[in-house]
């Protein structure tokens, strides 16, 4: 019996389209100047230039050389954690300015609302950082969600499609793995939660359908009649 869904956001409860097109140019083009601006007085943002540096190459003294880097990793979607915390930093700015809103499909949110008044634990993974999972959930268009959610993950438990990372959330969250339904868009992240006995489904919002042995689904209700199956 499923007691917990475990979903990614970017292609699953969100469109590909509001993080490419939205909040990846908002970081682009406002990431030197949030940085310039903060970095003197925020041990946060010094702490992740360090890491930046560190990973990069690039002298944690050269502010300009670090920031090109940055949008650099910006450009390629290039998943660095220290990369995935000034863009939750960065973008907190935006959403509390409202230059945007958190795209959040609807069938999702009532999803969610749903599984959780029927009990269901209900958590993220991103390679987004947390602070940036919160927020798309927090300022969504679909109002905040953040109140259904048990918890979140990102790429400090590990990267998405390594078994490990899946090993962790299990030892965190502490349920049996065959009570965890995990969704994404992509098939080798469902493969490394199957490794680890997670049950899977396959997010494909637009396009054909791709052949394959797990269940495939076109948006949340389809999701919410296979949990109700189970």
């Amino acid at each position: 019996m499923i007691r917990v869904v475990l979903t990614d956001i970017e292609g699953t409860t969100s469109s590909l389209s509001f993080v490419h097109d939205v909040l990846f140019p908002y970081a682009e083009e406002h990431i030197g100047e949030f940085i310039k601006n903060g970095f003197s007085d925020n041990p946060e943002i010094q702490e992740q230039l360090e890491a930046v540096a560190e990973e990069s190459g690039v002298s944690a003294n050269d502010l300009d050389g670090l920031i090109e880097v940055l949008q650099t990793w910006i450009r390629e979607d290039r998943k660095e954690t220290p990369l995935k915390m000034l863009q939750g930093m960065l973008w907190e700015q935006g959403y509390q300015s409202g230059a945007f809103r958190g795209h959040v499909y609807s069938d999702a949110a009532e999803a969610l609302r749903s599984w959780h008044d029927r009990g269901l634990r209900l958590y993220v993974y991103s390679s987004g950082s947390v602070k940036a999972q919160k927020l798309i959930f927090g300022h969504s268009e679909c109002g905040d969600l953040t109140p259904y959610f048990s918890g979140y993950f990102d790429t400090r438990v590990g990267l998405k499609r390594d078994p490990e990372s899946y090993r962790n959330i299990l030892d965190q969250i502490g349920v049996a793995p065959d009570t965890v339904l995990f969704l994404s868009d992509v098939e080798a992240e469902l493969e490394a939660a199957e490794t680890v006995g997670m049950r899977t489904a396959l997010l494909v919002r637009e396009g054909p359908l791709p052949e394959t042995s797990r269940p495939v689904m076109r948006d949340f209700d389809e999701v919410d009649a296979l949990l109700r199956k189970r």
